[in-house]
């Protein structure tokens, strides 16, 4: 079961939340948080494995957030829940943490889905904001330095991970073992200096 937690300030938008998740036997809510500087000093006691977080709130932002929580649950995954489809927002989310990023027009089933894809290791993001994504990473080669550092093995699980595959998929591609796709990673995150996806591809795309 994936436990979840929710930060959301709106009353609507999170009780709404809150029945998609509950409505789903896959799903086990542990608490929904109105403000960040709640949910910064209960989370690490809670360990969800994934945390819904609008950007827009009260006091700190859901982006100060994930900033402070990323580094104490690092086994934790972000998903920013937002209007906002800016490319400021988009990328001061994804540096300070998340690894996902959908609109609050996305639909409930897809919602869903979203949840679903990052416990499973994916990078779920709305259309529009994969977009501007690709059009910001989109850089002929990767750079000689990340070549020099990687293996061949490496550098293919690394390349496949910035396309959007899943640790399943990148394991099916190369006809390895998730285990052996996520020790890869560890050793990626290593010899890269990183801490997460998001820091390792913006490395192999020279975007530092």
């Amino acid at each position: 079961m994936i436990s979840i937690c929710i930060i959301e300030d709106i009353p609507d938008i999170r009780e709404g939340l809150q029945a998609i998740i509950e409505g789903d036997a896959r799903f086990n809510l542990l608490r929904c948080f109105t403000d960040a500087e709640t949910a910064i000093a209960q989370l690490p006691a809670l360990q969800p494995d994934v945390v819904l977080a609008d950007i827009n709130l009260p006091g700190k932002s859901g982006i100060d957030c994930v900033l402070e929580m990323k580094p104490v649950i690092a086994q934790t995954q972000f998903i920013m829940f937002t209007i906002y489809e800016d490319n400021d927002q988009v990328f001061e989310a994804l540096k300070a943490g998340a690894s996902g990023y959908i609109l609050k027009n996305t639909t409930p089933e897809k919602i869903i889905d979203s949840l679903v894809e990052l416990y499973e290791g994916g990078s779920p993001m709305s259309p529009k904001i994969a977009r501007k994504v690709l059009s910001v990473f989109k850089t002929p080669a990767p750079e000689q330095s990340v070549n020099e550092l990687l293996s061949k093995r490496e550098q293919e699980v690394l390349e496949l991970l910035s396309k959007g595959f899943l640790y399943k998929e990148i394991a099916d591609k190369l006809s390895i073992s998730i285990s052996t796709v996520k020790r890869h990673l560890n050793s990626i995150y290593t010899k890269l200096q990183v801490q997460n996806k998001v820091e390792a591809v913006n490395k192999l795309y020279n975007r530092e």
